[in-house]
């Protein structure tokens, strides 16, 4: 089993920043491809951002060039900074560890955008 866990939500106004993060447990962090989703009230959970064990990155088209994503294999932690955000970014935001077939989430954190 791979524990992962959230943090850096918050409350923040439009134009504001956060970075969240995401702490693994596994033993092989290194190999997993990490990704950020995110679900706002009433709509599907949708894919923000991934990174893979090469380092490889995409984006969702509503957050490019405004979120980056980022590892630290040391520290099996997974980034996502948030720039010039906006209300429709409003949502829980849940981190995945991918190999294969498994799939495993964190609990998520709430970011909230509102002036």
């Amino acid at each position: 089993q791979v524990q992962l866990v959230e943090s850096g939500g918050g409350l923040v106004q439009p134009g504001g920043s956060l970075r969240l993060s995401c702490v693994a447990s596994a033993s092989i962090f290194r190999v997993y491809e990490m990704d950020w989703y995110r679900q706002a009230p009433d709509k599907q959970r949708e894919l923000v951002a991934f990174i893979t064990s090469g380092g490889d990155t995409n984006y969702g088209d509503s957050v490019k060039g405004r979120f980056t994503i980022s590892r630290d294999n040391a520290k099996k932690t997974v980034y996502l900074q948030m720039n010039s955000l906006k209300p429709e970014d409003t949502a829980v935001y849940y981190c995945n560890a991918l190999l294969g077939r498994k799939s495993y989430w964190g609990q998520g954190t709430q970011v909230t955008v509102s002036s």
